[in-house]
């Protein structure tokens, strides 16, 4: 079977080249990015070495970069913060709810990605809170959790929130918890209409006040009415708003949201081939049904990179947001209240003084537990025991 591909390795072969050749285009984020991923996992970041208390096996472990764009960090990172969430779940049905941009928009978004994506979630959530609120569909406040994506399966830009929601919310007086429909939470056609109308009146104000840029095919934008000739057929067509079922569960909530709040643009698993010149992926292909859905493509090399670095977030951006009951400031007071209108005992927490598993995986020889024996600094090699040969030195996953 041949050896697994990463983006790593695709990174480390060609990323010096594309860094030449694109120099003076590409952000300081991107540079970063690049530079983590292609140096997540090796001595370059350093490390520690672990040993079986059972069998005395070992192996060396290297550091991860932690960047929020490596396909291989995000596991941790999602067990971690999924394990905050556990305590925020209520025993109620959930829905899971999509906003996506026209591709009229997202050619905006593009070159304006901080005011563009922040107001895709201003809209979006203001849109789902404005319509629970309202007595004719729910009357209630409810909680919202929301996840930036904006990525296509074939690594396209196509920014979209997704958003998991309650099915239900307290009522304005906090005096009873409003549930909603078991099968419907609200009617798409109102979200889209409402979505849409927020959206563009805030980004028509935006370009009012002079803070959207643009750049070559779309330089004649900065005018007032070629902008708002842009924007002419978008408002006429419906938004795409998504709605699925409720969820089985807490427990299928929480396995949602283990695969979408830490996916990045493409994962390893999906790699089939590279051969310097191209990279080879599995994708969707939504406008097939059934088997047809899964399909192969092929990109040159550098298309690839330029792909996979569109999907880079703003410095300091926030791609996981909460908001109504969820909101930070008033989360925990908000499910006190609903726990109690819902007459369920409060979540058993972990006791935080117990020091957690690590997720160490075990021995690869007997399965008996792993310990740090010896931590090196960047640059460095670890001392390795007499004896031991390259076949015991194992990476940890």
């Amino acid at each position: 079977m041949p050896a697994s591909i990463e983006v790593a390795d695709i990174f480390r072969a060609a990323g010096p080249a594309y860094r030449a050749t694109h120099a003076g285009h590409l952000s300081l984020q991107q540079l970063k990015v690049m530079s983590a991923i292609e140096q997540c996992r090796t001595a370059a970041l350093g490390g520690h070495v672990e040993a079986c208390t059972d069998c005395g096996h070992w192996r060396i472990a290297y550091n991860s970069c932690r960047n929020r764009h490596c396909p291989k960090c995000q596991g941790a990172a999602a067990r971690t913060w999924l394990a905050e969430r556990e305590s925020d779940l209520l025993p109620v049905g959930y829905f899971h709810v999509v906003f996506t941009l026209p591709a009229e928009v997202a050619d905006i978004a593009f070159h304006n990605k901080t005011l563009v994506y922040d107001l895709l979630f201003k809209a979006a959530s203001e849109t789902m809170l404005t319509i629970a609120a309202d007595p004719k569909h729910l009357g209630a406040r409810i909680g919202i959790t929301a996840v930036l994506h904006t990525w296509g399966s074939a690594l396209t830009h196509h920014p979209h929130v997704h958003m998991i929601v309650p099915g239900g919310g307290i009522a304005p007086d906090g005096g009873r918890w409003i549930s909603s429909r078991a099968a419907f939470l609200f009617p798409v056609r109102v979200l889209g209409k409402l979505f849409r109308r927020l959206f563009l009146t805030r980004l028509v104000a935006l370009h009012d006040a002079g803070r959207l840029a643009f750049f070559g095919s779309l330089a004649h934008l900065a005018e007032r009415r070629a902008f708002l000739r842009h924007l002419s057929p978008v408002r006429k067509k419906p938004w795409v708003v998504y709605a699925k079922a409720p969820f089985a569960g807490p427990e299928a909530v929480l396995a949602y949201l283990s695969r979408y709040t830490h996916r990045v643009a493409i994962s390893n698993r999906r790699l089939i081939a590279f051969d310097e010149a191209n990279v080879t992926f599995r994708y969707k292909d939504y406008r097939r049904s059934g088997t047809d859905r899964q399909q192969t493509m092929t990109l040159t090399t550098d298309e690839f990179i330029r792909r996979f670095l569109l999907h880079v977030l703003p410095r300091g951006f926030h791609r996981i947001r909460h908001y109504g009951l969820l909101a930070g400031s008033s989360r925990k007071a908000s499910l006190v209240l609903a726990r109690q209108l819902l007459a369920v005992a409060p979540p058993v927490l972990n006791d935080p003084s117990v020091e957690s598993d690590d997720f160490r995986p075990p021995c690869p020889c007997c399965g008996g537990r792993m310990i740090v024996i010896e931590v090196f600094e960047r640059w460095s090699q670890p001392r390795g025991p007499p004896g031991r040969t390259a076949r015991n030195r194992e990476s940890a996953p």
